[in-house]
């Protein structure tokens, strides 16, 4: 097969993402044939170009069109091109730049070389084109995620080597670029990008990379808040590309603090179209950052001293290595690396910071180890019993293994404690993996691709054993983590996972139809353009599953049948979604025995034993957010028992109070 030679980054992708060797800028030019224009900043080769935008004068956000390819990134029927175009295209017409040295007739419109025109489409339909007398069929999709990324360096390394190339070599590397930001309604924001590197552990090594992105200013991507710093992820690993998503987007249903906001995007490199990405709230302290109320700069005092007690974010990461990681060794055998404050060897306060994080990670591994101790004067309940439940519903493969992230700050009263979050890295969770066979035997479990089973407190240890060195085990034996999740579980998971299913809409989660319409697009593109959906023997088997739901009479969980899954995107993302919807109604059955249903009189929303004006009033004032109400009082306001607050409320309770009903 043919290397992609009319696409830009043709002869970099074959060997840059999977390369030992980079690849040299001479054998890329002397394939790529480069053509200047003023029309695109980053250079181009003979191919057509369309642009994001129609009638956009931009010239960042262009693209190549492409053919199929492999995962070594040998081209696949040469003669049949695809614009891969982001949501931000219009759909009926584009605008086409042509490279070629002759001119180019794109459905009845001739462009002459070196010329850009507007041409009109239809999304699947195929089209004759010649050019440098060769036949092409070239065909346009469409996605509808929620922004296109598009960055641009040919010259990364200063010697002629484009950005890719030179950063898939080595995951130290790093460049700077140009680029530009467009979201669904057109908009171009061509903020340039101070550092793109790349990230990741296990995924690192895999054709299809993640990156961290720093910009030179504060962007908005598709609603997101203002920020440099983002992850762009690549999803490799999860044929739904949606786990990562589903469960960020969870944690941040439940409250728990920084949840890493995040948004399906097209993502293009110097014109190739690198697939379906999630663009996400990188884990970075400080203002504008996810973790906005940590300084990094907390564990000095003014005179350069070390403070007594300080801040930090730190990851269990059993990867972490020397030279690559500041990290300590703790109790148990784990390696705890230090995110903020991260300093290298010779910066004030190198070993002192590595002794204070190594003591305090000590102290709440000791504590949480012993099933009966009270972990609340060390760490945050709520927030642990939270980041517990996300890693038990997954069942997640990494579960207190790696990315597992702990924050050290002061509660509201001024004491230091742990907070379990940010969540991250959930491709392998889901019904996704099917796990290490030693390891699973080693632990004595049977079930890890079924969504019925405990996982936590089975990770890490012996099966003749109860005792572990995973501190997510700990948790998830510990009795006052325990005592709370049952509670937890009922009042914030549930009603949350029930807007994802679909069974309720009152605004606390997306639903799982509403996802899917943002990605399917997006992901069709990226299975087109060469991803595989079964990257390997890691993947659990996805074509059938039987079904469960929660029976809220009964409080069990009820099987209601198997069902057979097409083996394309729709039906990987039905997977997922049908196999958390089980595994949410097994946990609700174990919790349940142990869920105490919170007290409350359906009316009385200020708690004063009465039913009248004024709790009409907190009722309006909480509506306008003048007031916030407690759990508690958002069931006793409650009264038409559709889940959520609104002013049909106050008019039941109105007429109630005008003794026009008897009861609610």
């Amino acid at each position: 097969m043919k290397k992609l030679m009319s696409v830009i980054l043709a002869a970099v992708m074959m060997l840059s993402i999977i390369a030992v060797v980079p690849v040299s800028a001479a054998n890329i030019r002397s394939e790529a044939s480069e053509v200047s224009t003023g029309n695109i900043s980053f250079n181009t080769v003979k191919a057509l170009y369309v642009h994001g935008v129609l009638n956009s004068s931009d010239t960042e956000a262009w693209q190549a069109w492409q053919s199929k390819h492999n995962e070594n990134f040998n081209e696949i029927d040469s003669n049949v091109k695809y614009f891969f175009l982001p949501t931000s295209a219009d759909s009926l017409k584009v605008d086409v730049y042509n490279a070629f040295s002759n001119a180019v007739t794109v459905n009845g419109v001739s462009i002459a070389s070196g010329s850009t025109a507007t041409v009109s489409y239809e999304v699947d339909k195929s089209y004759s084109v010649s050019a440098d007398g060769k036949k092409y069929t070239l065909k346009f999709m469409k996605s509808n995620a929620e922004a296109g990324i598009y960055i641009n360096n040919s010259n990364a390394d200063g010697k002629g080597t484009d950005l890719m190339s030179y950063l898939n070599v080595d995951k130290s590397r790093s460049a700077g670029a140009t680029g530009a930001i467009v979201d669904s309604n057109g908009k171009v924001d061509n903020t340039a990008i101070k550092k793109i590197k790349g990230r990741g552990n296990t995924t690192w090594g895999k054709p299809k990379k993640a990156y961290n992105i720093t910009y030179t200013d504060n962007v908005k991507i598709a609603g997101m808040n203002k920020s440099k710093k983002y992850s762009i992820l690549a999803n490799y690993q999860d044929d739904s590309l949606s786990r990562n998503r589903v469960l960020y987007d969870l944690s941040d249903a439940v409250g728990m603090p920084y949840a890493s906001d995040s948004r399906y995007v097209d993502f293009y490199v110097n014109g190739f179209y690198w697939g379906s990405y999630q663009m996400c709230e990188k884990i970075e302290v400080g203002k504008n950052n996810l973790v906005n109320d940590i300084d990094d700069e907390a564990y000095l005092n003014e005179d350069g001293t070390i403070n007594e007690d300080f801040p930090f974010l730190c990851e269990i990461d059993a990867s972490a290595v020397d030279g690559d990681d500041y990290y300590v060794n703790c109790s148990g055998g784990n390696k705890v690396t230090i995110k903020a404050p991260e300093l290298e060897v010779g910066d004030p306060g190198y070993n002192e910071v590595k002794e204070y994080v190594a003591e305090k990670f000590n102290t709440l591994y000791q504590t949480a180890r012993n099933t009966s101790n009270d972990i609340s004067t060390i760490a945050d309940i709520e927030s642990i019993a939270k980041l517990y439940l996300i890693n038990e519903l997954g069942k997640n493969w990494d579960s207190g293994v790696s990315s597992t992230f702990l924050v050290w700050k002061q509660d509201e009263n001024g004491t230091y404690k742990f907070y379990g979050s940010p969540v991250w890295d959930y491709d392998n969770s889901l019904g996704n993996a099917v796990g290490v066979e030693y390891d699973l035997r080693y632990m004595g479990v049977d079930d890890y691709e079924e969504y019925t089973g405990w996982w936590c407190k089975y990770k890490g240890k012996k099966a003749s054993s109860k005792n572990s060195t995973n501190l997510m085990n700990c948790f998830a034996r510990n009795s006052s983590v325990m005592a709370e999740v049952p509670q937890i579980w009922f009042n914030d998971f549930v009603p949350a996972l029930k807007d994802f299913y679909g069974e309720t809409d009152n605004g606390i989660m997306m639903s799982a139809d509403e996802y899917y319409n943002l990605l399917i697009d997006s992901a069709e593109m990226n299975y087109t353009s060469g991803w595989l959906l079964d990257t390997g023997s890691w993947i659990a088997d996805h074509q059938n599953l039987m079904n469960a739901y929660y029976d809220e009479n009964t409080h069990k969980m009820v099987k209601s049948g198997n069902k057979h899954y097409n083996q394309n995107v729709s039906g990987m993302f039905e997977y997922m979604t049908d196999w958390m919807h089980g595994r949410s109604a097994w946990l609700s059955e174990q919790f349940y025995p142990d869920y105490i249903p919170p007290k409350f009189t359906l009316g009385d929303v200020n708690e004063d034993g009465k039913i009248d004006i004024d709790d009409v009033t907190l009722i309006q004032k909480y509506i306008a957010e003048m007031e916030n109400l407690t759990d508690n009082q958002c069931l006793a306001a409650d009264t038409t028992k559709d889940g959520a607050v609104t002013i049909d409320d106050v008019t039941t309770i109105q007429k109630y109070i005008a003794n026009l009903i008897d009861e609610f």
